[in-house]
């Protein structure tokens, strides 16, 4: 079972980072529930770059405490889920501006779908030399860029400024998380 359920997993992350133009056509014809997602695919790749970093940071060549740094870790992957969650509301709140139409559960797939590079990435915290190699997430911005005229209906001429104002309006969580 758990071989099935892990083989359509990496099907899927490879479809999304290597053919993604065909694979948010499959994404839009699914119906999963925003809790399925959160579960089958937020939840295991989110786990990636904070595993990696308590890893990296307490064993390998950080050296920071483990206890504080395991607290650090458990709560960055919570926030995960609410980052995805509020970067689905903006993408879904800034839909009209563009042209796009209102879809609450396509906005949470963007969301979800697009962080995949950057959760793949965090990969690279379990040495803490190669963290700059995080700079290969925003592979994200151009998935999310992809995704958006399939997903939220935005017109082809819309979607490059959409997916900017979508990414600048997410870093002001993301620097205000960073920061506490």
């Amino acid at each position: 079972m758990w071989a099935k359920y892990l083989r359509k997993l990496a099907d899927r992350i490879k479809a999304i980072l290597l053919t993604p133009q065909t694979e948010w056509k499959v994404i839009e014809q699914e119906h999963d529930t925003l809790f399925d997602l959160l579960i089958s695919y937020v939840a295991i790749l989110a786990a990636i770059p904070e595993l990696a970093h308590f890893i990296g940071q307490s064993f390998v060549g950080g050296y920071t405490p483990v206890v504080p740094n395991l607290v650090r870790a458990i709560v960055v992957y919570l926030v995960s889920f609410a980052m995805v969650y509020i970067i689905a509301s903006v993408i879904d709140l800034l839909a009209p501006r563009f042209g796009a139409e209102k879809n609450f559960p396509n906005a949470v797939k963007l969301s979800a779908y697009s962080h995949t590079p950057l959760w793949l990435t965090g990969i690279f915290l379990l040495v803490p030399g190669l963290s700059f190699l995080l700079i290969l997430g925003l592979y994200g911005f151009y998935l999310l860029w992809l995704g958006l005229p399939m997903l939220m209906k935005v017109p082809q001429d819309k979607a490059l400024p959409y997916a900017a104002a979508v990414t600048a309006c997410a870093l002001i969580p993301a620097v205000v998380l960073t920061v506490i």
